[in-house]
């Protein structure tokens, strides 16, 4: 009959640690959600402001074809990149502070992505940035929302390490067409992952499609009460992790 220390051991080594079951439900859920929310900012932005907020990278293209064709840049399209910069390293020092890891990071984060998003959403009803694009006050909705979306990156990589890109859908629609591919080949040692990585990386597809949708027919009928979409499901996956998942 084996001792109550060893059962203990064994019990423990067949269960993994709370940290790594929380790790889990995070990836599983959570991403699907966060790329809608990237996908209604991205386009609610750039309809009223003609900037990326999500897709960052995405307004070095823009200045680039502008500077060409001897158009000025947008300012906010030049701040966006230093300023995602600056929000991913405030991010990470609040990260540090709070010296914690998985759900219990995530929640906090996801917190300060949530206030965040409703800042905008109460500068944009009370100013309206949109009637002036090029605006200060349009400027800065601009860069809150980068903020925001700088958090949401950095809130995946430090809190759930193995979670894919939730703005960014060019590499996940690359894994969703090689998965879909492995899958019909019929390949027995390769089918059962390239199921479970199709339906991972199609969700988030998915989600940020019907995302882009939303918020576009949100700013046709809502007008600046669009931005209240994203606030609302940023708010949903604020909640998740204190649900557990």
């Amino acid at each position: 009959m084996p001792m109550p220390s060893q059962s203990r051991r064994f019990d423990h080594s067949i269960s993994p640690p709370n940290h790594i079951l929380d790790s889990r439900q995070l990836q599983s859920r959570l991403p699907t959600v966060l790329s809608a929310v990237a996908g209604m900012v991205d386009v609610i932005s750039f309809v009223s402001f003609k900037l990326f907020t999500a897709h960052v990278t995405g307004n070095l293209v823009v200045i680039a074809a502008l500077l060409v064709r001897g158009g000025p840049p947008n300012l906010a399209q030049i701040l966006a990149v230093p300023v995602f910069i600056l929000a991913v390293s405030g991010v990470w020092l609040i990260a540090q502070r709070i010296n914690k890891r998985g759900s219990a990071l995530a929640r906090p984060l996801l917190l300060i992505q949530f206030l965040l998003l409703a800042c905008v959403l109460v500068v944009a009803v009370v100013f309206h940035p949109a009637a002036d694009p090029h605006g200060l006050v349009a400027g800065v909705v601009a860069m809150i929302a980068v903020s925001a979306m700088a958090c949401q990156f950095a809130l995946l990589r430090l809190a759930v390490p193995g979670a894919p890109s939730t703005a960014v859908m060019t590499g996940n629609l690359t894994k969703t067409t090689l998965s879909l591919l492995d899958t019909l080949s019929g390949n027995a040692t390769v089918i059962e992952g390239a199921r479970m990585q199709l339906k991972k990386t199609l969700q988030l597809v998915a989600g940020f499609f019907v995302g882009c949708l939303a918020g576009a027919a949100a700013v046709s009928w809502m007008g600046e009460w669009a931005w209240s979409l994203p606030v609302v499901l940023a708010g949903v996956a604020a909640g998740l992790p204190s649900n557990r998942l």
